[in-house]
């Protein structure tokens, strides 16, 4: 929707570029959360160092997917009587408080024992940190005049956070065949997509009449070359999972013996001096 004057209330849309925004920002939730969800997977079968390492790689893909998520839909959002900008420090910060945030409650699910706790604990976790990162980036928007917020859609929004992270997390630790591991990333994008419009429909935005342009960063400025970058990060680090072995092949790899048992193996060697030895002994 176009700009159409000073209005006490601005009228808002998500639309501001057709269905492009909303349709990419989904695949983008539910490309980070296969990824996170995928190195938790990982992270479970591990132990020591590399479980830690999985599930850091867990908390990042999943927060970079959350916060690039909510700000490709952003850039489709318009206000009728008013630009839209950012603070670029804010925006910055909710990328950290998302990775953060969703990294506790990836822990919890890594390290506490009994699948009910983790549940218990890791899903809410989770979820706040989908609403924490979501209501820090709004307050980082800035127009010409202010925003307010429905308590009760803003609570709602939160419980379908929480609610559809949770599923997520039992999907994961549950079944790890890969029609689950596609259902919990569809799962967990449903959970960041529909978390992000439930939100956006709490907030109701008053324009003031005469008031001056909003300071800060456009979203084609800042937010976009921050979601190319980080898009592209979730990308690579698909390929780089996807060609890392798994705790089971290594397993196997170790279990073979040094030099393979092939005859120009160090073992196939030794073998065959005892065998020529042998031979030798029992011709004198």
């Amino acid at each position: 929707m176009g700009p159409m004057g000073p209005m006490p209330m601005g009228s808002t849309t998500e639309l501001g570029f057709g269905w492009v925004a909303p349709a990419l920002s989904y695949v983008m939730a539910c490309v980070g959360g296969a990824l996170g969800l995928r190195c938790m997977v990982r992270a479970l079968g591990a132990a020591g160092r590399q479980r830690r390492g999985w599930l850091l790689q867990s908390s990042v893909a999943i927060g970079i997917g959350i916060w690039t998520m909510h700000f490709i839909a952003m850039i489709g959002f318009a206000v009728s009587g008013s630009a839209v900008r950012y603070d670029a420090l804010l925006t910055f910060a909710s990328l950290l408080v998302s990775i953060v945030v969703v990294g506790f409650g990836v822990f919890v699910v890594g390290y506490v024992r009994g699948r009910p706790a983790a549940l218990a604990l890791g899903g809410p976790i989770m979820g706040i940190g989908v609403a924490a990162m979501h209501y820090l980036g709004m307050n980082a928007m800035h127009v010409s005049g202010t925003v307010s917020y429905d308590n009760a859609t803003v609570l709602l929004s939160v419980v379908i956070a929480v609610v559809a992270a949770t599923v997520a997390l039992w999907f994961t630790l549950t079944m790890h065949t890969p029609p689950a591991a596609l259902g919990a990333s569809l799962v967990m994008g449903l959970a960041v997509t529909a978390m992000h419009y439930t939100g956006m429909a709490a907030a109701h935005v008053h324009v003031t009449a005469g008031a001056p342009p909003p300071a800060g960063a456009s979203g084609m400025d800042f937010i976009v070359p921050m979601t190319v970058l980080l898009g592209s990060y979730l990308f690579l680090a698909w390929a780089f999972v996807a060609l890392s072995p798994t705790s089971g092949a290594r397993t196997a790899a170790a279990r073979l013996p040094a030099g393979g048992g092939r005859p120009g193996g160090e073992p196939g060697r030794r073998t065959a001096e005892i065998g020529t030895a042998q031979i030798r002994s029992a011709e004198n």
